[in-house]
């Protein structure tokens, strides 16, 4: 009688072997996904549900959380509009400096947020390059809302680019030459050609840059001054609460933060499963 191990082809895995690996898997998604977020509903709900809507009901914890929604309702439709131009230009067109351009898209993921904060700070800031000018304007941008939106769009806008440019470059140019030559308008091909093919890669580039935006703590604490009440975002609202002793008030922020996260995977996984067939054809297109 011969064992298992003499029946296996070369490319099927011992059960053993996958059994091994789910259950790392599942452990490290465990530890690191799941237990953290049990334990910031569990730390804000402590108290009670009162607790929790009192702490949201405060005046700081309102502006925060409607900041950090400006800012994400302002910086993502930005990135979006420069995600689809960048892929379209390093897709479609051969010009010098495409492989910079594709090097620079890329920085912001090696550069440390709290860098790219004090970059905004040297150049805005009251003793910066342009501090004087904007001083004697009465411009603020440094400790206010711009500032706030230049930082999350820097660390941001790489997402939705980065989701396209391999798409993009997959499909190549034939039907928009396609359609050029049929005499549709550049607009008309992008809206009824290009837009089309790219639409699931540019809803989830948009998914991931909003959670980001969202969820940006080091760029936004460099340039925010920590003004409770007017710069605060919520992950900077949160760090103020924790480090204030008020716990419960800390982690009921921090579940508002964690149920957006959540509704932006649950929003993703909805996606993939109603339109799956249609996603997995554009992405092997």
């Amino acid at each position: 009688m011969t064992h298992r191990a003499e029946t296996l082809r070369p490319t099927e895995d011992h059960p053993l072997l996958r059994v091994a690996l789910i259950a790392i898997a599942l452990a490290f998604l465990g530890a690191f996904l799941v237990l953290p977020l049990v334990t910031v509903f569990h730390e804000a709900f402590s108290d009670g549900l009162a607790a929790v809507w009192a702490a949201l009901r405060e005046a700081d914890a309102q502006s925060a959380i409607g900041l950090t929604l400006i800012t994400a309702a302002i910086a993502v439709p930005l990135n979006a509009a420069f995600g689809v131009a960048a892929s379209w230009a390093v897709a479609k067109f051969d010009f010098p400096g495409k492989g910079l351009l594709v090097t620079l898209i890329d920085l912001p993921f090696s550069v440390s947020p709290v860098v790219s904060g004090l970059i905004y700070v040297l150049v805005f800031g009251l003793q910066g390059w342009f501090g004087d000018w904007l001083r004697q304007h009465d411009v603020k941008i440094i400790f206010a809302l711009p500032g706030i939106v230049l930082a999350t769009i820097f660390v941001t806008f790489p997402f939705v680019a980065r989701e396209l440019i391999p798409l993009m470059t997959d499909q190549g140019r034939e039907e928009e030459e396609a359609a050029v030559s049929l005499g549709a308008s550049g607009w008309s091909t992008f809206r009824r050609v290009t837009l089309p093919n790219i639409k699931w890669g540019l809803l989830y580039g948009v998914l991931l840059c909003n959670a980001r935006a969202m969820g940006e703590f080091g760029a936004v604490s460099v340039v925010s001054g920590h003004i409770r009440g007017l710069t605060d975002t919520m992950p900077l609202h949160i760090e103020a609460l924790y480090n204030d002793y008020q716990y419960v008030a800390a982690f009921a922020v921090a579940s508002v933060l964690a149920c957006l996260a959540l509704v932006t995977l649950t929003l993703k996984s909805v996606l993939e499963w109603r339109y799956g067939d249609e996603i997995a054809a554009v992405h092997h297109h």
